[in-house]
Formats: structure tokens, sequence, C-alpha cells
């Protein structure tokens, strides 16, 4: 460890310190001229005492605002009105529209107050329980630090406050999460990662609520228990506070998820083929190896959806190039009509980080230096770091001129007819504004050599025409500052503030940007840092829709602030090949799905750092096939680890790939619906069984979509495993036999290398494919059959959404309820996308007996069968998919 940063750490560990032994004793503000005109309470904050000056002077007045703006949701926001301070950019979060009707009278939660000392809670109205509560805590309102807190219940269920590799139910004991974006190789637990999502959900049996914070600045979140209670503090560098109250469900946990959508957006839809398997190596050699891993995927049988390529095309690591004799352009040509003639897709990564190269002819540094996109040192001049291709300038997201130049960047590389036509997306790594410059970066010429970088080529080029497929300037220091948002008090230090956040990495600045790097709004990485991810991936979202315009995008990231997923998607980060990385994935996406509105989330399968093994490989390509996004990626330091390379992996790979495949359109539909307004495609078991205690703390299951549940083995060289049932029936996926709950752990024995358990929550409907394929493009060509899985209540319902796969806006859909009651399926909806398939069968699960009679549209068939040892019926149709029906069972 560096002694800046061992300085850094003792320092923080000081603040921490400083912070527990004085903050109860500052003396907070009082209310006064509280105001109420319509949904809205206005009030001035006036400090109450002598100033405490913990991390700063304490600033004498304030503004509070509080605002009913829906009747589930309260927006309360803390001002310094002498001051113009940070808030996060509208055009980078816009703000949710408020509903000009609603009144406190009528709202499901309220604002109460205490004036002298000033403090605030939030209360269900129903039932008059507190939700958020600062009775007890100090508001402490300093130039860079903001610390506000709430009581919790003991053994709170708190849920969110991300990126983290925590267990998915929080720790309430000595737990600080920081939100910070850093790269984080080997997502260490307990740090702070790529992602800042300061939201959290509070499950209680009595109900569901949540609380976003909407602040870019850094800040630690901190939860702990004491002999005065358990509580949850806020401490920020910087901005304003700015919460939104979301008052949830007393009965559906799910319901605040929605009310989160309303804030943040609702997810964006993806291409189809999108959920199909990806495979990508940051290792890749040459345009050989590539050719060879997509032939061998075919030879295996395993479907392989997109090949990607990791930065390895690059000459010299420098975006929008190839190198030409490692990956020349023909033959990178050659793979793409190769995969497209196979109706498959190819993706390759793209950094942010440009090289620094002026007068050697970069074209996308000469462009972007004439167009003054880079960001700036505080000096003015461009900002130099350190990343692949040596010394770099970054693409400033806020200028005004960085959308044409990074679009024109897309649509010269990845022209179809001189460049290389990607499908439909890109992917960006490094997001988080990495560099790899140690503070003080005094020198990042000198570094790059240490570092030797660019990374020197390690092997031969090959041969050219080597056969694949044969088995299947100035301008630099002419910028001028803009007006800052806000101006900088002389007092104030942005790049070593009064209070050190835990970052992992140290200093704020180091292996990033510095925090007084300039934007050309003036505004300054302290404040901004935490977007840089998010509005590059926005940017590059934009780039791809101008590229292919009327077009879905999947733009996969790293690095995600609050509402990325409107427009973006995300994988966890550079994991390990081991099993505590393998069971911490499923919190990692169930936060990302099932809270933060990013649901085309996966982690790399088999673990991307470090060599995996051939158990855990098979293991972890059976629960991959249950992360929305599915890619096997590692990096260039281990071993290869495709599905192919072990007989058992490949086995467990096409059968868990089969039970994918077949419920694509179910997940397909359960992101439509997500699309529409906020409904999570992945499930906690609480969010399901909310009364249910035992479910509070489950993260080693889930639910994939609302009735598929997954309960993968999680240890090593394991082959049975407990999961858990809830007090409901449930259909092994496999036999389709039922299995009663008892709200207890069960053992499943025998669960070989090749298999996963996967059950059917009862009272559900599913529209499967008749069979998996190899291609999304085959399997759209597949027939439905609909099986009916009945509750205890003996009812059961599902939804279908099919459209043409890849539009942003489409001509024509079909849209289909299941319902099953008394006895009788019924299928309707309308049919205006046409599906070209058939109805092959309906299958109707936990059939007592053979039923006596069958009607299909009120006429009685004889060709139903009935298997007495799983208790299935099955009624063969084969009619087209065209309309509705029905199917009785007497």
């Amino acid at each position: 460890m560096h002694s800046l940063t061992r300085a850094l750490a003792t320092l923080v560990l000081l603040g921490a310190a400083y912070s527990a032994s004085t903050l109860d004793s500052c003396p907070g503000y009082t209310a006064t001229n509280v105001q109420t005109l319509g949904p809205t309470l206005t009030a001035d904050l006036v400090l109450a005492g002598p100033a405490c000056n913990v991390y700063g002077p304490d600033i004498e007045r304030l503004l509070l605002q509080v605002t009913y703006e829906t009747a589930s949701r309260i927006h309360l926001k803390i001002t310094d009105p002498s001051a113009v301070r940070y808030e996060v950019p509208e055009s980078v979060f816009p703000r949710p529209t408020a509903n000009a009707s609603t009144t406190s009278s009528a709202a499901q939660i309220a604002f109460n107050y205490t004036a002298s000392p000033f403090s605030f809670s939030i209360l269900r109205t129903s039932t008059n329980e507190v939700l958020f509560s600062s009775v007890s805590y100090p508001l402490v309102y300093e130039p860079q630090f903001l610390h506000l807190a709430t009581a919790l219940p003991t053994d709170a269920n708190i849920y969110g406050l991300g990126e983290s590799t925590e267990n998915f139910r929080l720790p309430t004991e000595n737990l600080t999460r920081t939100l910070w974006s850093r790269d984080a190789y080997g997502v260490p637990n307990g740090t702070n990662l790529y992602g800042n999502h300061p939201v959290y959900v509070e499950h209680r049996t009595t109900g569901t609520h949540g609380v976003f914070l909407l602040s870019s600045n850094g800040m630690d979140i901190k939860i702990n228990t004491s002999d005065t209670g358990t509580h949850l503090e806020y401490d920020v560098i910087g901005g304003v506070l700015d919460f939104y109250f979301l008052a949830g469900s007393e009965t559906d946990p799910t319901e605040v998820i929605r009310q989160y959508a309303e804030v943040v957006g609702t997810p964006a839809e993806v291409p189809y083929w999108a959920f199909g398997l990806h495979q990508c190596r940051f290792g890749y050699n040459n345009f050989v190896e590539v050719a060879d891993v997509i032939t061998n995927y075919s030879l295996a049988d395993i479907p392989l959806e997109t090949m990607w390529t990791d930065i390895d095309y690059m000459w010299n690591r420098r975006i929008f190039t190839l190198d030409p004799d490692y990956f020349p352009l023909t033959r990178m040509r050659q793979i793409i009509e190769y995969l497209h003639s196979h109706d498959q897709h190819y993706v390759l990564m793209t950094d942010p980080a440009v090289a620094y190269a002026p007068g050697q002819g970069y074209g996308t540094y000469d462009r972007g230096t004439v167009d003054d996109v880079w960001l700036k040192a505080a000096s003015g001049s461009f900002f130099l770091g350190l990343v692949w291709p040596g010394v770099t300038v970054f693409p400033d997201w806020f200028n005004p001129l960085v959308q044409e130049f990074w679009t024109n960047e897309f649509q010269m590389f990845y022209n179809p007819e001189t460049g290389l036509d990607i499908d439909g997306y890109a992917s960006t790594t490094l997001t988080h504004n990495v560099q790899f410059c140690d503070v003080p970066c005094n020198d990042p010429f000198q570094q790059a050599a240490d570092q030797d970088l660019p990374p020197p080529r390690t092997t031969i080029p090959p041969d050219p025409n080597a056969p694949i497929f044969v088995n299947s300037s100035s301008a630099e220091n002419s910028f001028t500052l803009a007006l800052h948002k806000r101006q900088l008090d002389s007092n104030e230090n942005v790049l070593n503030p009064p209070y050190a956040i835990h970052n992992a990495a140290g200093a704020l600045s180091n292996l990033t940007s510095y925090s007084n790097a300039v934007h050309a709004n003036g505004l300054i990485e302290y404040d901004t840092h935490n977007l840089f991810g998010t509005m590059m991936s926005t940017t590059t979202h934009n780039a791809m829709l101008a590229r292919r315009p009327g077009l879905r995008t999947l733009v996969v990231t790293r690095s995600t602030f609050a509402g990325a997923g409107a427009r973006v998607q995300k994988w966890l980060g550079d994991n390990f090949s081991d099993w505590a990385h393998y069971r911490n994935s499923i919190a990692g996406i169930l936060n990302m799905a099932g809270v933060f509105h990013i649901p085309v989330v996966g982690a790399d399968i088999c673990g991307y750092a470090e060599d995996t093994t051939e158990t855990l490989c098979a293991r972890w390509a059976m629960l991959g096939a249950f992360y929305p996004f599915m890619r096997n990626h590692n990096d260039d330091t281990s071993i290869s680890q495709e599905f192919y390379r072990w007989p058992t992996v490949a086995q467990a790979a096409r059968n868990a790939l089969n039970m994918r495949y077949r419920l694509l359109d179910y997940i397909y539909t359960a992101l439509h619906q997500a699309s529409i307004d906020g409904t999570p495609i992945l499930n906690a078991l609480w969010y399901k069984y909310p009364q249910d205690t035992n479910t509070f703390a489950i993260d080693l299951q889930f639910l994939f979509g609302p009735s598929i549940l997954v309960s993968p083995v999680t240890v090593e060289n394991a082959t049975s495993v407990d999961i858990y049932l809830p007090d409901d029936i449930f259909y092994d996926f496999a036999t389709f036999a039922p299995v009663r709950g008892a709200g207890a752990y069960v053992e499943l024995a025998d669960v070989n290398l090749t298999s996963i358990p996967v059950y059917i929550r009862g009272g559900a409907v599913l529209p499967l494919r008749a069979n998996g394929t190899m291609t999304t493009t085959a399997l759209r060509q597949q027939n439905f059959e609909f099986v009916v899985a009945p509750g205890l209540d003996d009812t059961a319902t599902g939804a279908l959404y099919v459209d043409d796969g890849v539009s942003l806006v489409q001509p024509a859909t079909t849209e289909v309820q299941m319902a099953y009651v008394n006895g009788t399926l019924t299928v309707s909806g309308t049919f205006g996308y046409p599906t070209g398939v058939n109805v092959s069968s309906v299958v109707l699960l936990n059939a007592v007996q053979a039923p006596q009679i069958v009607k299909v549209n009120g006429q009685a068939v004889g060709s139903a069968s009935y298997d007495e040892s799983s208790s299935v019926v099955t009624v063969p149709l084969g009619f087209p998919f065209t309309q509705g029906f029905t199917v009785e069972f007497s």
C-alpha cells in the first residue's frame, strides 16, 4: 500500500471516530416561517445553537421544501438559499412529474415535523406507522459535509444501497456503504464498486417502503446498532439533501419498486436476441481465435447467440481502430458476415479513454481536439490520465459537442459498408472514468513507461490468409473556463475534503480523474464523478440509435447511476472464479433487476479472474442461464473457459440453455411489463411471500420472472442442496410433478453436475416454446405450448407479449392473457403481430385424475392423454396461434 493511501486510510478511520463522538451534540436547526401552499410546505431552518463546525462551518440558514408529489410519494429537499450548490443536472436525471391535484389529506404517507430542534418523520397514513424519523439525530449542513440520520427497527430488513457485494439483506451492525465509483478488480466485499444507487427498500410484515437520495456526490451510508437502537445515517461530501420517500404497499412489496420507477424511469426493452448466450474474453489474440470459438460452440451443439471481442482487437489499445496484423478489417468483416448468415450477432468493447496522440494522425484524438470535447484539468489544459493506450484524454460527457463527436466515431468505425457492422449495440468497459496513474500523477508519461503501456503483443500475428470456419494539435490550450454552476469557496478542498469517505482506493482522485477536473459547463468531477459511466453509456446508446434508427440498443456497462436502466444494461464487474462470487452474484442481480431498475444484468459466468474449475463452471453455466444477461467472460491471464472445454460443462450448458430458451418469451414478456410500469423481472422470495419471515434473508434462491423458482447448488463438490419452499404448491420444471411446500427447507439429493433445481410456482400459466434451438431466430419459429400450473386455489394466470423483437416503436403487437378458473383455460387478447407458429398443446398439472371430457373451443376432443405418475394432462392442439381459445377440463 502506498504511504499516501495508508495516511488516507488512517484519516478515514479518524474521521469515522470523530463523527461518532461529536455529531449527536451538534445543535441542529429550528424551523421558522413555516408555510403551506397546496401540496407544498416550506420553512426556514435556522441554526439552533452554537455551531459545531465538525468538517467546516455550519451553514446558518437553510430552506426546507416538502411536496406531496403523488399519493404515494413525498419529495423533501433541504438547500442553502444563500449559495448555489451542486445538484444532479436535469439533463442527466430528469425529475419526475408531480400530480398537481395531490393533497396531503389523500396521501398514503405523511410528513410530520417538530420545529425545535427541527426533526421530521414520514408515516404511513393508514396505520400511523413511522417509516423514517430523524428525531434524536441533529441535521448537520456544512459546505462539504451533510449529515442526516433515521431510526430503524431492530433487525431491520434493508435492501439496496448499491453497488455492493454484500448479502441482499444488508447487515444492521457496522455497515458502511460508500458510493464513489472505482475500478474494483475482484469486486471485494464491503467496498465501493462501480455503481451508485442511493436508494433502499425496507420491508416489514406491515408493509414495504422506499427512500431515495438524489445525489451524485461521494457519500458514506452507515447502518449501525447500539444501546440506543438501530439507525441509518447519510454522510455526504457535497451537494444538497434531495429525498424521495415512497409509500410502497402494506401487502405487495413490488409496489414500491414500481413507485421507484416513477422517479428514475422504467427500464428499456432490449432486442429479443439479447437474451441469448453471449461469449467474450479479454485475451482472444487474433481473428483466428475468435472464429475458432464460434466454430467450436457450433460443433458442441451449444447455442451461441452473440460473439464478443474485448479490446484485443485495437491497435495499441486505441479505441475505434483495428490492429491490421492481428485483426485485419477484411477478416473481421468475414467473421461478422458469417455470424449474420447464421442468425448470430457480434459485439466489440469500447473504452472511454482516448490516446493522447498529437501529431500522430490518430483520427479520433484529432477530431475530438478540433471539437474541444476533452475533460479539462483545473488549469484549463487537457486532463491527462493513464489507461491501456498509455497517456490518455477523456471525453467530457457534459460538452455540448460530445454527442455529435461520439456519434460520428460510431458512424465511421461501425459503418456497415466500410467498417464493422456490429449488431445494434456496443459494450463499454472502464466507464467509471478509470485511469491507472497513482496520485500524485505528476508525470503520466513516465508512469506509462513504468507500466509498459500500451502493452506489447506477446504472440506472433497469424497468417492474414489463415482459413477460418473450416468446419462450420494546439487546440489543446484554447479552452476557456465556463461559469461554474456553483462558485467554490476558497476554503473548500475538493481534492482532499475534510470528511474522507471510505473510498477503498484512498484519495478521491486515485486511479481516476482528479476531483478538480472541470467540465465544459463548469461542473467539477468532485460532484459529477459518479455520473461518468451512466453519461458515457447514454451517449453510446444515442450513437447506436443514430447508427441504426428505429432499432433497440443494448449497451452493457459496468458503472451506473440511478436511472441508468432507462437506456442501458449492466454486468457486475471483474469477479473471481470462486464459489463466493458465484453465490454473491445472486444478490447482485436481485439488487440491479429487483431494486435499481436495471433488469438486463448478469455476472461473468464461470468468473472473470483466476482459473475456474470444471465443477464451478458447470454449476455457473446453469445459474447463469437464469441471469437476464447471460455471458461467459474471463481475462487474459486465466485458462480458457468456453463451455465446450469440458464435457460436463457442455452438457450442463445445453441443459440449462434448453430451459432458458423455452422460457424466453416468458421472460421477454416480464421485461415488457417492466418497461411499462417497473414491475421487477427478478423477485426475491419475500416479494411474493411478504409475511414469511423465513424468506427475508434468502438470497441463494430467486424467482426468474414472477413464477420460476431457481435454487442452484451453491457449495463446491456438493450433489445435494437444501432449498426453502414457502407454504405453497410448486411443480418440478423437468417432470411437472407437484411439490407441496410447507414453509421449511427440504433437501434435494442427487443434483448432478448437469442439472439445476427449477420449479414453477403454483398459480401460473406459462407460455413455453415447444423446443429449444441453436439461435433465437430459430426459436421464434417454434410452436407454443401453454403449461397450466394451478395454485392452491386451483386457479392460474399468465401473460404473453410478442413483437418483432427489435423495433423501438412496434408497428403491431400480440398481447395475450391466460386465465385458468373452474377447470377452464381461457386464452384471449389482441393478435396484431403474427406469431407465425401454432399452439402445439396445453398441459394441465396436478390433475388428480384423467378428465372425462376435454373440450377445445366448446368441442369435445378425444386426443388428451393423462400421465398418472406425474398427474399431468396433455391436450394436443396444432392450430395456428392467431386468435384466442378455450380448453375445458371436466
